[in-house]
Formats: structure tokens, C-alpha cells, sequence
């Protein structure tokens, strides 16, 4: 039997590619959060404000500032359900499933995250909470599958 998690496997392919592309985004979020530290001077620690090389009496630490605690947030969001999906979407290649309805979920992931952080930064709800449920809905299903192919083991 040869193994799944091979390029040659257009299932695994398409998972790296939305996988990596999801973890990129996530990745984004830590930069931005420093960026809107930056523009809204609400820096975190007293030696940030030191680093800044700002007047001190312009700036002040500020754990607090909306703007910015919403990227962190949503930052913390993207870390709770990207981890999952590529932990969960290597299980979910092992199955060896369609690639026509692994390529859908992972599409559909991935285009939610992006949704998800769209809707967020500009406070739109209910597309921000259907944006995360669909997601979750998406890695729940690769789940799902993998512990119905898995089920002679419980």
C-alpha cells in the first residue's frame, strides 16, 4: 500500500495547498496586530512603548484598546479551528476519500477563514458566526467521516 501523503496524491496536494494557504492567514494575524498596535499606540508592555522610540508622554501600555484586542481575537479564533482542520484533514486524507468532496471541503474551509476575518475586522454579524459554523461544519464532517472509515477500532 502506498502512502497517502504524497504530492502525487491529488487529494493531499489540494489539502497543502488550502492547508498552508490557512496557516499563512493565521500567520498574517500576528503582524496585524502589531500593526494596529502601532497605529493606535496601544502597546502591551512598558518596554514596547520604550522600543517604539515615541514620547513616552504620547504613549502609554494599554492592554485594552478594541481595536486592537478584535485582531487579537480574532487571531485566537483562527488558532482554534485552523489547527484543527489540518490536524483533522490529515486523518481525513489517510481515509483516502472523493477528490472531488475533499477538494470541496477543503475550498470551503479555507474561503470561510477568509470570510470569517473579513467579517470580523468590520464587525458584520451574523456573517462573522455563519462564517465560523460553516467552517466548523467543514472540519466536523472530514471528522465525522474519519471515525465512521475508523469505526471497526472503537
Amino acid at each position: 500500500m502506498s502512502s497517502p501523503f504524497v504530492l502525487e496524491n491529488d487529494v493531499f496536494s489540494s489539502f497543502a495547498f488550502y492547508a498552508t494557504a490557512s496557516l499563512v492567514k493565521m500567520m498574517i494575524m500576528a503582524p496585524l496586530t502589531s500593526r494596529q498596535r502601532h497605529n493606535k499606540r496601544a502597546y502591551q508592555n512598558p518596554e514596547d512603548v520604550v522600543a517604539s522610540k515615541l514620547d513616552p508622554s504620547e504613549v502609554k501600555v494599554n492592554e485594552q484598546d478594541q481595536d486592537v484586542q478584535r485582531v487579537k481575537r480574532n487571531h485566537l479564533n483562527d488558532l482554534e479551528n485552523i489547527i484543527p482542520f489540518v490536524l483533522v484533514g490529515m486523518f481525513y486524507i489517510a481515509i483516502m476519500p472523493n477528490l472531488d468532496v475533499a477538494r470541496w471541503h477543503f475550498r470551503i474551509f479555507f474561503a470561510s477563514r477568509i470570510l470569517h476575518t473579513i467579517a470580523y475586522q468590520k464587525g458584520k454579524q451574523p456573517a462573522r458566526g455563519i462564517m465560523y459554523l460553516i467552517g466548523a461544519v467543514t472540519t466536523t464532517s472530514m471528522a465525522v467521516q474519519v471515525l465512521r472509515a475508523l469505526k471497526q477500532f472503537w
